[in-house]
């Protein structure tokens, strides 16, 4: 059975090979927030904001430290070996990554349904710690035919505005037969054209291509076949997709995600992941002051092109987080048994920011100009919008090798992702030791048939309060461990039955580091472990039962789900095979 996985122990130094025309940018050097021996008064007032939100994390030129050790009476002291750096409002080095936070998911006045300009999206994700972005407006024949052209000046003067975050362009795809996707590609000169030709030629909006019927499956096959196309011939350095929202309408059927998994070959591999958790989470804030509808606007119910398998509870969010990967033993899982490298994310879906004062610009004709005028203010608060951000709320942190728009997009591709919510935690290390090696989220542990294998997680407490204004309290990890079975027969399941949480950890600190250990005894079969923690909030019985999640998120009420009362983060996993 092959497992499919194209890393070996350790987190490992794979250099981009594609280039558009030309090799890939050097790393860059850190951005000065992050440089220590640049003073704090040759900093910028944005960048000495971001050195701030370092400094309170604890993580400004300095390791994570071993803290205190809950354990069980299975648990063992991990190896000796030093703490590595995570990230918790900045870049911060670790065992040769750098974890940089981003947003994939964000809208502008180029969206039919958006407001603010590129440089505002940007500013504000900077604002809120974030390293990189990705411009995402929605496919449609008027982005097609205007807008991929249009933002593109606007991205390159973010870009030289903000020189501390990596703003990619990209759109969101109308994926053919099914719900949104991210997709975007590496800066460079036909950045454009290639995401202008796979518009029109590949989204489900402009093409009519909306119904699930076979020969629209193909044509998002067909779409993702041509992204990894431009990248074969270079035409661009690099392309990724990532699924948007997927379970909002039930039309991601679990046979899709396989197909676009299984679309194009590892080399080229261009579909990754989906979101973990939607953006849109101010939007259940109860009224009079907030929108009163759900968080991730998860209010649907089963449609005409819903897929008929899904059960209803899947149209909600769990904890903020889709039904996909929120439920032990679900889909997310169903693709890690088979070895699939299938990613989470998080984001903002950033359109309308709740609590804002702007409004758009009147005048002008956003079909016929491809845009919205610039937003002015509304001299208002607006507490019916639905969402944060970039930044914000939502944070998806990427072990990269470097400061490059290419080391975000290998991290993304190899995995090496956690997510969370309200700046629950400040940081995570990763690691699953057996025998001399080690290997880290997205990456596999190959070692002998019977080698004793263990898991460390140092995690950083949340070093300051978030946007809300409080400090964030974490209560508790899990470590979800579950079987690597091989391929299934029906391409359509969504239950992995031996996957459960093994292991729950309650944390007794409110500051520093605290270092989760388990042990997962002598490996004999192939496995994954994944990790979750929460503030404890709301919890519920897993939809498994009790013995595969006694305590995991609980539904969303529609109408009445404060997203501050109910943090989790999750991260992606680490498989361990034995040979």
């Amino acid at each position: 059975m092959g497992h499919g996985h194209p890393h070996g122990h350790g987190h490992g130094h794979h250099p981009h090979p594609h280039g558009d025309g030309h090799r890939h940018e050097a790393t860059t050097p850190l951005p000065a927030a992050f440089d220590t021996s640049v003073p704090d008064e040759a900093l910028s007032p944005e960048q000495r904001s971001r050195r701030t939100l370092l400094r309170r994390a604890g993580l400004l030129g300095a390791g994570l430290a071993a803290g205190s050790v809950p354990t069980t009476s299975t648990a063992a002291a991990a190896p000796a070996r030093t703490g590595g750096n995570s990230r918790g409002g900045g870049p911060a080095r670790g065992k040769g990554l750098l974890w940089l936070a981003g947003d994939h998911h964000i809208h502008t006045q180029y969206s039919s349904d958006g407001k603010y300009r590129v440089v505002d999206q940007v500013r504000q994700g900077a604002k809120h710690g974030m390293d990189w972005l990705v411009i995402t407006d929605h496919g449609s024949e008027t982005h097609a035919r205007i807008g991929v052209e249009k933002v593109n000046p606007d991205i390159r003067e973010a870009r030289a505005a903000h020189k501390d975050t990596l703003v990619f362009q990209g759109l969101e795809w109308n994926i053919p037969a099914a719900e949104h996707g991210t997709v975007f590609v590496h800066p460079g000169r036909n950045e454009v054209a290639v995401l202008k030709q796979f518009e029109n030629d590949y989204d489900g909006s402009v093409k009519g291509a909306s119904d699930s019927t076979p020969a629209n499956e193909a044509l998002a096959v067909a779409g993702l076949e041509f992204l990894a196309e431009q990248v074969r011939r270079r035409k661009v350095a690099d392309a990724l997709m990532l699924a948007n929202h997927p379970a909002r309408r039930g039309v991601d059927s679990p046979h899709e995600i396989r197909a676009w998994r299984d679309a194009t070959p590892k080399n080229h591999q261009i579909a990754v992941g989906f979101e973990g958790a939607p953006g849109h989470q101010a939007a259940g804030l109860p009224g009079p002051l907030g929108m009163g509808r759900a968080r991730g606007i998860y209010d649907n119910s089963p449609g005409a092109n819903s897929f008929a398998g899904y059960p209803l509870e899947s149209y909600r969010t769990w904890g903020g987080f889709d039904w996909m990967t929120a439920t032990v033993g679900g889909l997310w899982d169903s693709l890690l048994a088979e070895g699939r490298p299938w990613w989470i994310t998080a984001n903002s879906d950033s359109h309308q920011v709740y609590a804002d004062t702007g409004a758009r610009g009147t005048g002008g004709d956003f079909t016929t100009d491809g845009r919205y005028p610039d937003p002015v203010y509304n001299g208002r608060i607006d507490v019916t919008q639905g969402d944060y951000w970039p930044g914000q709320y939502s944070r998806t942190h990427v072990g990269a090798d470097g400061f490059s728009y290419a080391a975000v997009m290998d991290g993304i591709r190899a995995g090496r992702i956690w997510v969370d919510h309200g700046q629950l935690v400040g940081g995570l290390d990763v690691r699953v030791f057996g025998g001399d090696r080690w290997a880290t989220l997205g990456g596999a542990l190959h070692v002998r048939k019977g080698t004793r294998v263990t898991l460390t997680a140092d995690v950083t407490l949340a070093g300051g309060t978030n946007w809300a204004g409080f400090l964030p309290r974490l209560a508790r990890v899990d470590v979800i461990q579950g079987d690597v079975t091989g391929p299934v027969a029906d391409k359509d399941t969504f239950t992995a039955p031996t996957a459960k949480v093994t292991r729950s950890y309650d944390i007794g600190r409110t500051a520093g580091t605290v270092r989760v250990t388990y042990d997962l005894g002598r490996v004999d079969r192939p496995l994954y472990v994944r990790l979750r923690g929460s503030d404890g909030n709301r919890s519920a019985v897993g939809a498994m039962g009790a013995g595969v999640d006694p305590a995991g998120p609980a539904v969303d009420v529609v109408g009445d789900a404060d997203p501050w009362r109910d943090l989790w983060f999750y991260t992606n996993p680490v498989w361990v095979l034995p040979a």
